[in-house]
């Protein structure tokens, strides 16, 4: 679960990127495998698997509920499936740490067991919105229970038989597409969900994967209810929101040149490669496979003057979680960037918006929050000082890359949260020339 320990990054100015490096496994994808791993017929083999404390969270609730997983040890899981109805009810809540991915999707799984089950996570989680699934959940017979403010914990009333329906998203989000295909696993007839702007799409590849049928039409995508998964072996690729922070960071640091290997390049994550390329960035895909149904490739960045852009409303849910550190990127280019239509970034682990903007304003940029965006005038300026993370791991390292073009010394609080999505972070970096270190209180 998420450290209690109170960790200061201190970055200081002028490092060098390069060499070659892999950074941890996707996260996304590493959630699913325990889901649908657990519940398949057969034994799940995944190699890459993200030892953070979110995927940690998922893995640990199946067990919870019955499930035998065995590891994860470097980054290799056995999950021995039990079938789409073998999950057990778990005799305490299931404490989920930061993870929303694991409580939006586990809602939807669990709304169709034929047990009740509570979902809690940490004073973060607990206070982020959950009306974007109860909703369209009841609408197909499900009893999901949540605060007055629509928050969690939640209660996940079990027995109810659920019923297939068509669904338009009001707003894209592959966490809310997700919740309902696996809710629609379980349900009478077919369920369908319309997306108003493309989404991550690992749910849908991987149902496949395990031998579950999936209709995509375009932006329509549905399930249908009383089949079953085949286990299979999953070969987890380089998480892109983790190499995110590299390829920011290699972009505006003179002289650098370094390669990510084996990076998940799934097309529905691609925004931030795109965005950066807009910006002038020179980034190359070499090598070009595929494994396990999911797209990979090796990325190859170099140093190039950036320049501001009006980022495309098409490609904000393409690289939503990728923000924080294209913040940097904006701040470190020359000109005027504008972010609109990214409302969702005020509801993730942090008002994304807001802390980044604050935490610009302490360095020095000129960074103004919208209501669903942000305006930066870059000019590749960047003071020193000490900005708040808010507990926020994307914001934590979006800052320790911004001290590459530092004046003085950047000091990033509350980091110990980066152990969800990237352990070794620090150490990492500093391998590939970060001037970056921790210290404990």
């Amino acid at each position: 679960m998420t450290s209690n320990k109170n960790i200061t990054f201190v970055a200081q100015p002028a490092g060098l990127l390069k060499g070659t490096l892999r950074v941890p496994g996707d996260k996304s994808i590493s959630h699913r495998s325990i889901m649908l791993g657990s519940l398949a017929d057969g034994v799940t083999e995944v190699s890459g698997f993200l030892q953070g404390e979110d995927n940690l969270a998922t893995l640990n609730a199946f067990r919870a509920m019955g499930v035998k997983i065995d590891g994860p040890d470097n980054g290799k899981v056995v999950i021995h499936g039990v079938g789409m109805n073998g999950l057990k009810a778990p005799a305490e809540p299931l404490e989920l740490g930061n993870s929303g991915t694991s409580m939006r999707l586990l809602s939807g799984l669990l709304s169709a067991q034929a047990f009740d089950c509570e979902l809690t996570g940490d004073a973060s989680l607990n206070t982020r919105p959950m009306r974007r699934v109860t909703d369209p959940l009841a609408q197909m017979g499900a009893n999901v229970e949540t605060t007055e403010d629509g928050t969690p914990p939640m209660k996940c009333h079990g027995g109810k038989a659920l019923k297939g329906f068509d669904y338009d998203m009001p707003v894209a989000s592959a966490q809310v597409k997700s919740c309902l295909l696996l809710a629609g696993l379980y349900a009478i007839g077919k369920t369908c969900v319309t997306e108003p702007a493309p989404t991550r799409d690992h749910t849908e590849r991987m149902l496949k994967g395990f031998g579950y049928p999936v209709e995509i039409n375009a932006n329509h995508i549905c399930v249908e209810g009383g089949g079953k998964l085949t286990a299979t072996n999953i070969d987890v690729p380089a998480d892109i929101s983790s190499a995110a922070f590299f390829l920011v960071g290699a972009s505006i640091c003179h002289g650098a040149d370094l390669t990510l290997e084996h990076v998940g390049v799934n097309p529905t994550r691609g925004g931030v490669i795109t965005i950066l390329k807009l910006m002038g960035a020179d980034i190359e895909l070499l090598n070009p496979r595929e494994v396990g149904g999911e797209p990979v490739a090796d990325i190859r960045v170099r140093y190039a003057p950036l320049k501001g852009i009006a980022i495309p409303e098409d490609q904000v849910p393409l690289a939503i979680d990728e923000f924080p550190a294209l913040f940097i990127a904006a701040a470190c280019a020359e000109g005027e960037t504008i972010l609109t239509g990214a409302r969702e970034l005020r509801v993730k682990e942090s008002d994304r918006i807001q802390v980044m903007a604050d935490g610009l304003q302490i360095l020095g940029v000129d960074a103004v929050p919208t209501d669903d965006g942000m305006v930066i005038q870059g000019c590749g300026k960047i003071g020193g000082g000490r900005v708040q993370s808010h507990g926020d791991h994307r914001i934590a390292m979006s800052f320790a890359m911004a001290s590459i073009r530092a004046s003085d010394t950047i000091e990033i609080e509350d980091c110990a949260n980066v152990d969800t999505s990237f352990p070794d972070f620090v150490s990492l970096a500093a391998g590939v020339g970060l001037k970056i270190s921790q210290a404990s209180a």
